[in-house]
């Protein structure tokens, strides 16, 4: 992997306006066809997962947390029932749209050009994460996601595989889900309580497959421009009645910038 490269501003907004205007061409001119019906919740529920909304991360404040809350909840409304029918794609910007302050939307935490920063609308790749693990537990096909070329924080109390998750920014880095192959209703359902941001993949019909996500080749490597690169591999079996094992099929190949030191005691590695 090679050495990040710093961009200017202006090339870094220049790159951003064309790729926004890009995505509003594809979504208007494309051949997707967007998931948008809301229904009551459907029968059977296929996956569910959740994760902690407040986190204590170093240097970092707390405030910021709390603005993630009303982030994650206004994301959460919009997108919560939404069904994903045969032969329909989810967008995750084309249903939540941009995040602005007159929507409600506060100052949270982001990762720009491998730096922390603040964005309004900050904090919601928490929410992409839960929608990507989720997916992978399901039929259904993960055909956009991203990540961050950079492994921000340690491991601490970490409960998925690294590079488990997905990232977001308006509108051009999006999550996309597809239902191309299946004869069935997808339904997404999130809601937050007191401590966690709550999700669940429902449908009209039992599936008959459940899913176990796998890491492999999991590395951490030294460079030769003075960094650390962390690489994994994740697999999932898929399992029929009775846990029969069916197939193993490859998701996906991580690689990231480690922005902490990889080596200081205490550090999973």
């Amino acid at each position: 992997m090679k050495k990040p490269i710093r961009r200017s501003s202006l090339r870094l907004f220049a790159g951003k306006t064309f790729f926004i205007y890009k995505r509003y061409f594809q979504w208007f001119f494309g051949q997707n066809n967007f998931a948008k019906s809301k229904t009551e919740k459907l029968a059977n529920s296929v996956f569910s997962h959740k994760s902690v909304i407040m986190r204590k991360l170093k240097n970092v404040e707390m405030y910021l947390q709390e603005n993630k809350r009303t982030n994650l909840r206004l994301a959460s409304e919009k997108i919560n029932n939404i069904v994903i029918k045969p032969g329909e794609t989810f967008s995750f910007w084309k249903t939540v749209g941009k995040t602005t302050r007159s929507k409600g939307y506060l100052e949270g935490l982001a990762l720009k050009n491998g730096a922390l920063a603040k964005d309004t609308g900050g904090g919601l790749c928490q929410l992409a994460n839960l929608l990507y693990w989720m997916t992978l537990h399901t039929p259904l096909q993960v055909t956009e996601r991203w990540r961050h070329g950079y492994d921000v924080f340690p491991d601490s109390n970490r409960t998925l595989p690294f590079g488990s998750g997905a990232t977001v920014s308006y509108n051009y880095i999006d999550l996309q889900i597809c239902n191309p192959t299946t004869n069935q209703d997808f339904q997404i359902c999130l809601w937050l309580d007191g401590e966690f941001l709550n999700g669940e993949i429902r449908s009209d019909k039992n599936t008959g497959f459940t899913y176990e996500i796998v890491e492999k080749n999991h590395t951490i490597e030294s460079t030769f421009w003075g960094g650390h690169i962390r690489h994994n591999e994740l697999y999932r079996n898929v399992y029929g009645g009775g846990k029969k094992f069916i197939r193993e099929e490859f998701i996906t190949e991580n690689n990231a910038v480690m922005m902490y030191n990889p080596l200081l005691e205490g550090n999973k590695q």
